[in-house]
């Protein structure tokens, strides 16, 4: 076994592999960017190695500085995780050359599965079932324009290098491949460095089961029964489960021997997920093979009581494979969401911003949270917008979902936008609990999944007033004088002290008074609103607000920063500000301004000044997170001015361009 490995990677795979590793007795070493420098990787580790700038290319893709550090720090392994160099044949290849393991698959079983395209044929050679589609070499976009008529529509672009959702594109009929291609191309070539594409022919109603598969190299291969991760967004896990629901054990052993199969056709060793598209029918396609470690693997962790990890540094060190086929066994259901930097709201956008306040669910036997952040932490443009996954594990399927929607009522996060409202208002939906599951659940429950808060005004405003008056509290407390006047409370000359609290939701503002009753035993208030008054007794335990109003006893927890306050309640959050009289001058109308959608990078200007340009006309294309935005024009127009050049940085809220509208129009 090793006696020290590095891992190149960050966040929470990083630290995933550093806790599996350290309890085998194995020293990790950790490399990291000048924007992780305070990262939770870098801390859990036994050493760690500066590698260069924040952007990728200059610090997690630098194959030879990781190698070098490598050999300097006497690693005799390197794990990959998942994303940058985990399917990178050429970085394989340079581990062997330098005496340095490599855990994961042999170069050429990378290679094999690292074009979409070939391994198709591999597959189809091996006998392993295919979706209708092409995946030949001819690029040329009118030989793709024919196939994809050939294919017939809806069907889908793929990079032939991709993953992740990166370079794919949904094209339901002609007119619209053109522009497609284009920038599934454009955003291929800007992540994997390869425009290639292939085409399949796109199912209507799949769900997407995919096999956990193990081979060592003493020529020994099983499956870990399978993952439905068909919960997707923009080809994009969301959230996953295993096992898949209402699969026949028949269609399991069927799909588990396929997966196998197609792994042993390529002399595959370590960890590999086989994913299929598996049609109504109970017929199902191989899609691709990730020849790594799943971001979703614990949800098979869960089920089997296996450590995933572990596996692969045992098979990586030359070890047979732990269990045989008939030696792996199921247990209970186990669900696993990613909690993502992102606006909902907003067509689901990367967000970026400081955890200033970060809550977990407590972890036990039935929860269990995977992450790399801590309380401080900045979520930046330059990485994936993941903050953790939450996964859950119980007895079967209805009790894993209710083990989910309770841990998401707890897992609690202020400064950075996050998509944990959908993910409560997901799991505990109808549809997901009645497993009505393809890959397009989310576009076709959208107007359910989208959290509806529907607002206790009383409520939220006296819950708000009892977390403003402990600040106002705390603030006097510091001034060191037990002097009435410079107090908040009850105590006035010849009279009750009474005083108006302003708090704004949802842009209104509402008015309340207060009247203290402190005494030494506890802090009570009469509350008014509206011309009603409401007893409240208050007492908080840290972020915790514990309150009898009117004799009905409620908990709700809160993170207060200036005048903002976010409440949590019932797996949603709700902004409440104390209103502070401004006299600032109003902006004139942004008619005709458009603006960046998020912090990132512009990627592609594709007008001039002065040029005219149409009605949903792509004008400029923003990048953040590994994902593009495309900027249209509102309507028929001309170019005014433009404001960023290509591969500038640009903050959320900046205007990129502006247009001067047909004056009948505007």
């Amino acid at each position: 076994m090793f006696r020290k490995i590095l891992i190149a990677n960050r966040g929470e795979i990083a630290c995933r592999v550093i806790q599996t590793a350290q309890k085998m007795g194995i020293r990790c070493v950790a490399v990291y960017s000048e924007a992780d420098r305070y990262s939770r990787h870098v801390s859990l580790a036994d050493e760690a190695f500066l590698l260069g700038p924040a952007p990728s290319s200059e610090s997690y893709l630098r194959q030879d500085k990781i190698l070098d550090i490598a050999l300097k720090s006497g690693a005799q392994a390197i794990h990959p995780g998942y994303g940058f160099l985990s399917e990178n044949t050429h970085f394989a290849e340079n581990c062997a050359k330098n005496g340095v393991v490599f855990i994961g698959p042999p170069a050429s079983a990378i290679a094999a599965m690292g074009s979409k395209s070939a391994a198709k044929a591999i597959m189809e050679e091996a006998g392993v079932p295919l979706v209708p589609g092409y995946h030949g070499d001819n690029q040329d976009p009118e030989v793709l324009r024919e196939e994809a008529l050939k294919c017939g529509f809806p069907l889908l672009l793929k990079a032939v290098a991709g993953g992740g959702g990166k370079g794919m594109r949904v094209v339901e009929k002609t007119e619209e491949f053109d522009e497609a291609l284009s920038a599934a191309k454009r955003e291929s070539q800007n992540a994997f460095g390869n425009s290639d594409m292939l085409i399949e022919r796109y199912l209507t109603q799949p769900r997407h089961v995919e096999i956990q598969v193990f081979c060592d190299t003493h020529g020994n291969g099983v499956y870990l029964s399978e993952r439905d991760c068909s919960i997707q967004r923009r080809h994009q896990k969301v959230l996953e489960e295993a096992p898949a629901p209402n699969l026949s054990p028949e269609t399991r052993k069927a799909m588990g021997e396929s997966a196998v199969k197609a792994a042993q056709a390529i002399d595959y060793f370590g960890a590999g997920t086989v994913e299929f598209l598996y049609d109504v029918d109970g017929s199902f396609f191989f899609m691709e093979m990730n020849t790594r470690l799943q971001v979703e693997h614990p949800v098979t962790e869960m089920i089997t009581k296996q450590d995933l990890v572990e596996w692969q540094l045992r098979i990586a060190s030359g070890q047979t494979l732990p269990l045989q086929q008939d030696q792996i066994t199921l247990h209970g259901h186990a669900l696993e969401a990613r909690v993502y930097a992102e606006d909902p709201n907003n067509d689901f956008l990367p967000a970026t911003g400081t955890l200033h306040y970060l809550k977990t669910p407590h972890a036990n036997h039935h929860v269990r949270v995977d992450t790399g952040v801590i309380e401080g932490d900045e979520v930046s443009i330059h990485y994936d917008p993941m903050i953790a996954k939450l996964i859950v594990w119980d007895e079967n399927r209805e009790r894993a979902i209710e083990r989910m929607v309770q841990a998401l009522e707890h897992y609690r996060i202020d400064g950075v936008t996050t998509n944990l409202g959908f993910l409560h208002t997901l799991s505990d939906s109808n549809a997901f609990r009645a497993a009505d599951l393809t890959t397009n659940f989310i576009d076709t429950h959208q107007a359910d999944l989208i959290p509806k808060k529907v607002i206790n005004t009383e409520q939220q405003l006296i819950l708000a007033a009892c977390f403003f008056l402990r600040e106002e509290s705390a603030s006097s407390s510091k001034v060191g004088t037990s002097s009435p006047f410079v107090t908040n409370h009850n105590w006035r000359l010849n009279s009750v002290f009474k005083r108006s609290l302003g708090l704004e939701i949802a842009g209104d503002t509402h008015d309340l008074t207060v009247e203290s009753h402190e005494t030494k035993v506890k802090s009570s208030y009469q509350i008014t609103y509206k011309d009603k008054a409401f007893e409240v007794e208050v007492s908080f335990q840290d972020d915790q607000l514990n309150t009898v109003i009117d004799g009905h006893r409620t908990s709700v927890f809160g993170s207060l920063r200036e005048n903002n306050l976010t409440l949590f309640n019932g797996g949603q959050s709700y902004l409440i500000t104390r209103f502070v009289e401004t006299f600032e001058q109003q902006e004139g109308s942004s008619e005709g301004r458009l603006t960046a959608p998020m912090n990132g990078s512009v990627v592609a200007v594709l007008v001039e000044k002065n040029q005219t340009v149409k009605q949903g006309q792509t004008l400029v294309i923003v990048e953040a997170m590994k994902m593009e935005h495309a900027i249209k024009a509102p309507k028929d127009g001309l170019v005014e001015e433009i404001f960023f050049l290509t591969g500038e940085l640009v903050s959320d809220g900046a205007e990129l361009l502006s247009l001067c509208f047909d004056e009948e129009e505007s």
